[in-house]
């Protein structure tokens, strides 16, 4: 199966393509789509929205998973995070896919198996689930955004196969 995985931020919006088969995941694409803080913030989300549209036409995953919101102390914050995840949901919407919804603790258990792992932790673990060796692989986990949307992608994987395996309908 093949996983978009999202990490939603108005600056910075990860994203990662990801094989899975029961024998492991491969990393197919990933990168940040960067915006400029200086932009409006509709300007922003459009072009999340166009670069996410066009990572989904490249790359035709079958599926998506994206982070839920998690209660930042700054309220203006979560606001603007909670606008990119619609624009994201929207687009993976717009492309029929089917949308998995996880809490970071949910991601940071299925990829580190701890809920409270570092992003470094989280870093580590998704460069040796995905056996990342190339110098161009490990500039691309290095960046947190693309890491964390790789993590999310692998949890919606894993979180599938282990449906399957149980014999339940996703």
């Amino acid at each position: 199966m093949r996983v978009l995985g999202i990490d939603c931020g108005t600056e910075r919006t990860g994203f990662a393509v990801v094989d899975s088969q029961l024998r492991g995941h491969r990393l197919v694409a990933a990168g940040v789509i960067v915006t400029s803080p200086k932009l409006p913030l509709a300007s922003r989300l459009c072009s999340i929205a166009q670069g996410l549209r066009d990572v989904m036409r490249l790359h035709a995953p079958g599926e998506a998973a994206i982070e839920e919101v998690f209660h930042a102390v700054n309220v203006k914050s979560t606001l603007k995070l909670a606008h990119v995840r619609g624009v994201a949901m929207l687009a993976v919407t717009e492309a029929g896919l089917s949308l998995g919804e996880y809490s970071p603790l949910e991601v940071k258990m299925s990829v580190v198996g701890y809920g409270r792992a570092e992003k470094s932790q989280v870093q580590l673990m998704v460069r040796s689930l995905l056996e990342l060796r190339t110098p161009e692989e490990l500039a691309v986990v290095a960046k947190e955004d693309a890491a964390d949307a790789m993590a999310v992608a692998i949890c919606h994987a894993n979180h599938l196969t282990s449906q399957r395996k149980m014999g339940v309908a996703s």
